[in-house]
């Protein structure tokens, strides 16, 4: 069943994103669809979004995903057989920023010591 549930995720960002990019337009410079994440009762789909853009541009690109929520969802029904098509659930997905936030601070971090002392003995010896 864990199966099913990856290929629908897989099938569902494709098509939204390939809808996103062709038939929306968006103030942000780019617009994709990450990773979707479906309940196992396929009724609700978590969409994660990210976007390169000032923070305005994102605020105003999330209301207008929100407000063409119900005719993606009717065009993803039309695209894709389910027994149920999935309410769309979008949120903005900030693991770009969290990862070079996490590298900028490594970089800030000195260099380890260097090991003088060689490879450490066996006591067993």
């Amino acid at each position: 069943m864990k199966h099913r549930l990856e290929r629908v995720n897989e099938v569902i960002r494709r098509e939204l994103g390939e809808m996103v990019t062709r038939d929306l337009r968006f103030q942000s410079k780019l617009v994709t669809v990450q990773q979707v994440d479906i309940t196992p009762d396929l009724k609700h789909a978590h969409v994660y979004v990210s976007f390169i853009g000032t923070p305005e541009e994102l605020r105003s690109d999330m209301a207008a995903l929100h407000g063409k929520r119900t005719d993606l969802q009717s065009a993803l029904a039309r695209r894709i057989i389910l027994k149920f098509t999935p309410q769309l659930h979008f949120r903005v997905d900030e693991t770009m920023e969290r990862g070079s936030r996490i590298l900028n601070i490594m970089s800030e971090l000195p260099p380890p010591a260097p090991d003088t002392d060689g490879p450490p003995e066996n006591p067993a010896n």
